[in-house]
């Protein structure tokens, strides 16, 4: 009797997951440089300098305010346009040092505190209908994760979606109106409650305006963002 033998085709070995290889992480890195460059590393100089090397509030304001002022200039040189981020750090500064000099009234020196917020909002606010919504900056490496497909795929939508260019200034519209909302809380919780009430009260109001505008921004931009240029970095572009 013989035996029959079997033979079986061998099976091509499963296609590894991919990982998040160098690329992947030089892209998140690039797509996060002008947040940190333009905001992180100007706030990171004040605190430094104020605590660690004992300045003065206006000292520290105006050495801190030396990046963001090159990278403005450097922009409008180089580049021809405005770095909103730079602009955005450095007009803050400028207004704090503007305010910096008010002493005395303490109801006054409250109200001051709500100033860096208000500029922010009116400002992000203004970069909406110029069509460069200031928010970007910050919401495009969390939307894209920095993978080389997911920034292709925000290009693409950006250039070819209304929808999505509409969460786009609605993440900035949402962020700008909580920061100027906060900051019109506080004025006006600086004059008409106790002054002592308004020393935590305020921390308060910056909290709850910054939770709220993660809840709206993420439920009204981020997620359907995500979802967007998830699918659409999984489509197969045309040859």
């Amino acid at each position: 009797m013989q035996t029959a033998v079997r033979t079986e085709a061998p099976t091509a070995p499963a296609p590894a997951a991919p990982t998040a290889g160098p690329g992947r992480r030089r892209a998140l890195a690039e797509s996060l440089a002008p947040l940190v460059v333009d905001a992180l590393i100007p706030l990171a100089a004040y605190y430094a300098l104020t605590g660690g090397f004992g300045m003065s509030t206006l000292a520290a304001l105006a050495w801190s305010s030396t990046l963001p002022a090159a990278r403005t200039v450097w922009g409008l040189i180089a580049h021809r346009r405005l770095n909103g981020l730079a602009v955005l750090v450095l007009a803050v500064n400028v207004v704090g040092l503007a305010l910096g000099t008010v002493t005395g009234d303490v109801r006054l020196m409250l109200a001051k505190e709500s100033a860096g917020s208000g500029v922010v909002g009116l400002v992000v606010l203004a970069s909406v209908p110029a069509g460069r919504p200031l928010m970007t900056a910050a919401l495009r490496p969390w939307v894209t994760k920095g993978a080389p497909a997911g920034q292709a795929a925000w290009d693409r939508l950006a250039a070819a979606s209304p929808r999505f260019r509409r969460a786009e200034r609605t993440f900035s519209l949402v962020w700008g109106s909580a920061l100027l909302a906060e900051a019109v809380a506080r004025v006006v919780g600086v004059y008409t409650l106790p002054t002592d009430t308004m020393v935590w009260l305020g921390h308060v109001v910056l909290g709850v305006a910054v939770v709220l505008a993660m809840l709206v921004a993420g439920a009204l931009a981020v997620d359907p963002m995500e979802r967007m240029v998830g699918a659409e970095a999984g489509t197969p572009r045309a040859s």
